[in-house]
């Protein structure tokens, strides 16, 4: 029983610590690239931080969720929806700024996770060839 504790204790560490690294790292990696080296973070992430392909998706999903949502709910609030109404427009989803700050969040999310899920197996596939 006590192994079993310590075996979970330890894996919801790892998860925790993928999440926060995939947004720190993800974060960083905004300012100096473009959109898409939220993949690259997540990627060397789920490399660092070995979690079963799953478990290193959905770390990194919701890193970028509330990473990219809170971002967006920022920037948002500080132009008082102005450009949200304009976008929310051209989607097609109206004058709804909170649609739109929770589709930003999971596109970002989604990239990050197939980047983290080929991080992972990448790395198992290289501790079953050796």
């Amino acid at each position: 029983m006590i192994k079993i504790i310590g075996k979970d204790l330890i894996s919801r560490m790892k998860f925790l610590a993928a999440l926060l690294l995939t947004a720190l790292f993800s974060f960083i990696a905004g300012l100096y690239l473009p959109w898409w080296g939220i993949a690259i973070a997540a990627f060397v992430v789920a490399l660092i931080v070995y979690q079963k392909a799953g478990i290193a998706f959905l770390a990194a999903f919701w890193g970028l969720l509330l990473l990219w949502s809170s971002i967006a709910f920022w920037i948002d609030s500080e132009n008082e929806s102005i450009l949200s109404a304009r976008i929310g427009e051209l989607l097609g989803i109206g004058n709804n700024s909170f649609l739109l700050v929770i589709i930003t969040g999971v596109i970002g999310g989604l990239v990050a996770g197939f980047s983290a899920m080929s991080g992972s197996f990448l790395r198992s596939r290289k501790k079953a060839s050796s």
